[in-house]
Parts: C-alpha cells; sequence; structure tokens
C-alpha cells in the first residue's frame, strides 16, 4: 500500500472519505441550525 496511485480504490478507502463527507455535512447543519436559533431569540 505504499504506492501512490489514486485509481485501484479500496471499499475501505471509499468508506472513509464517504463518512468524511457525511461527517462535515453533518456539521455544517449542526451550525447552521445553531446560527439560526442564536438570531431568533435576538
Amino acid at each position: 500500500m505504499a504506492d501512490n496511485d489514486p485509481a485501484p480504490r479500496t471499499p475501505e478507502q471509499i468508506r472513509k472519505s464517504r463518512n468524511k463527507v457525511l461527517a462535515l455535512s453533518l456539521a455544517a447543519f449542526v451550525i447552521l441550525v445553531f446560527f439560526i436559533s442564536i438570531a431568533k431569540m435576538s
């Protein structure tokens, strides 16, 4: 696994990148809801 060829991607790598994207979008959604609730209070 030392070669840096991006073509052969294992399912584990695909799963990791998908989990990363899912976590980032979930965090962005939570932050968005938080700021909307703060704006509605004031």
